[in-house]
């Protein structure tokens, strides 16, 4: 039987990385693999809107089933910022590096560090569409911690744990993490249809 083959709409391969590790009944192709080297807009103002935007960009221009996500990080005491401009946070080269540096200075004398990463999916699929959601809660810590995963993970303490998101490797990440929330709940719906 032919896996049924799925454009994940990223250029990110850690992302890449950790969704085919999750989704192994399908085969799971990033746009570079479909030959799709421009930078698709993300102007919206919310995940879900981003997330659609970037799968709506494959399925109009490629016509191929495909999936797009947008994660973000919320922190509550500064009004969950920096959320749909987590990439950007600290300006537009998408610097991990800058943006956590950025974060932990907002966050100075600050004792209330609860955050939660957010990820909205997208999945376009014989014509229709189909929203996700996946949330984690969890702290900021105050230093960086951890040298595996990428964007936030250093700083970012799950609910639970004892230990940052790059403390951890992608399969025990892959269980507590948002995107492995919303790409379980994205497995969970094309086994269910039997695509």
């Amino acid at each position: 039987m032919n896996k049924l083959k799925l454009v994940f709409a990223t250029n990110n391969k850690h992302k890449l990385e950790e969704v085919q590790a999750m989704l192994t009944n399908f085969e799971i192709v990033s746009l570079a693999d479909i030959n799709c080297f421009e930078d698709i807009p993300e102007t919206a103002d919310t995940l879900e809107g981003n997330a659609i935007l970037k799968a709506n960009f494959i399925t109009e221009k490629y016509g191929l089933d495909c999936f797009a996500d947008d994660t973000g990080l919320e922190v509550e005491a500064l009004n969950k910022e920096p959320g749909v401009y987590s990439a950007r946070y600290a300006g537009e080269n998408n610097n991990a590096e800058a943006n956590m540096n950025k974060l932990l200075k907002n966050l100075e004398n600050t004792q209330n560090r609860k955050a939660q990463f957010k990820t909205a999916i997208a999945l376009n699929i014989q014509g229709k569409q189909f929203i996700f959601e996946g949330v984690c809660k969890g702290t900021i810590l105050t230093e960086k911690r951890g040298d595996s995963g990428f964007g936030y993970d250093p700083i970012f303490m799950p609910d639970g744990f004892n230990r940052s998101f790059a403390e951890m490797n992608l399969a025990e990440k892959g269980n507590i993490s948002h995107r492995g929330k919303a790409v379980e709940k994205l497995v969970t719906f094309l086994k269910e249809h039997h695509w």
